[in-house]
């Protein structure tokens, strides 16, 4: 007797497959922070140290007020030397911030548009719509400005750094006074979790209470680093959550219709001999 054919196997391969690479970047994410090393080599590897964000796992989710007050350090610190040239104002809806307030918050820089009708570029307030201002015009004018140095945009900086968040936070905690023998060459700071230690940007969160937080927490450099982490994390990827959403959903779908798949199976062979 002739078997019968099963056309759902493809359709669960190709399930499987979506729900693993929807849950993939966050499991790569855990396993790198909980990797032994960080960004040194050789013997001259420091353990970067495990900050337990919120987001952190398959299950993790961002702290609002966190990016929020994230958000704020770069806008007070960081926006001075770093682009985030992926990012719209209007994307600030996504961590809590309502249309008005991103709205008063884009006015408050001006950027170039044009040509008018007389041909001539002008400037004008930003809107929700616009990216975020560059600090500088070009890299030469930053280069210019910065000691030839080049600060990167940060719009994906955690996700191109090993460690992601935890290395960011590391690296903005990590100024300290060299070691003994250790010499630091002219325009360069000494950085424990920096590769080769030696740093060309000074340390951006010098002294607590740097940053006045909008909601009375205390800002420690500790704390602004956290929250600045926190934020340039969900700057990177701000679908994280609805992705590991997607995928968690994929995996009950998956588990139940392969336990149906199952039972069709059981029931229908149950009832076929000559096998």
């Amino acid at each position: 007797m002739r078997r019968p054919m099963f056309n759902l196997i493809p359709t669960l391969k190709a399930a499987a497959v979506a729900a693993a690479l929807a849950l993939a970047p966050a499991a790569l994410d855990t396993g790198a922070r909980a990797a032994e090393g960080g960004p040194g080599s050789g013997h001259d590897v420091i353990r970067i140290p495990d900050t337990k964000f919120t987001f952190d796992g398959i299950f993790g989710t961002f702290d609002r007020a966190s990016v929020q007050r994230g958000f704020q350090v770069y806008k007070e610190v960081c926006s001075a030397c770093h682009s985030l040239r992926q990012l719209s104002y209007r994307h600030l809806t996504g961590i809590g911030l309502t249309p008005s307030q991103v709205a008063a918050i884009s006015s408050q820089f001006q950027v170039q548009d044009g040509p008018n009708d007389n041909g001539e570029m002008f400037e004008r307030p930003a809107r929700p719509s616009d990216r975020f201002r560059r600090p500088f015009a070009n890299d030469a004018a930053a280069r210019a400005a910065n000691n030839g140095a080049l600060p990167p945009d940060l719009s994906v900086m955690v996700k191109a750094r090993e460690g992601g968040a935890d290395y960011m936070h590391a690296l903005l905690v990590g100024y300290e006074e060299p070691p003994p023998g250790v010499t630091v060459m002219e325009g360069m700071h000494y950085n424990k979790y920096f590769p080769g230690h030696q740093i060309a940007m000074a340390p951006p969160l010098n002294t607590d209470g740097q940053v006045t937080y909008a909601d009375g927490t205390t800002a420690t450099v500790d704390q602004m680093a956290t929250d600045i982490a926190s934020f340039l994390a969900w700057a990177a990827e701000p679908e994280l959550e609805q992705r590991r959403a997607m995928g968690v959903r994929m995996i009950v779908f998956l588990t139940i219709l392969g336990g149906l798949v199952y039972a069709v199976k059981r029931k229908i062979w149950s009832n076929l001999h000559g096998e």
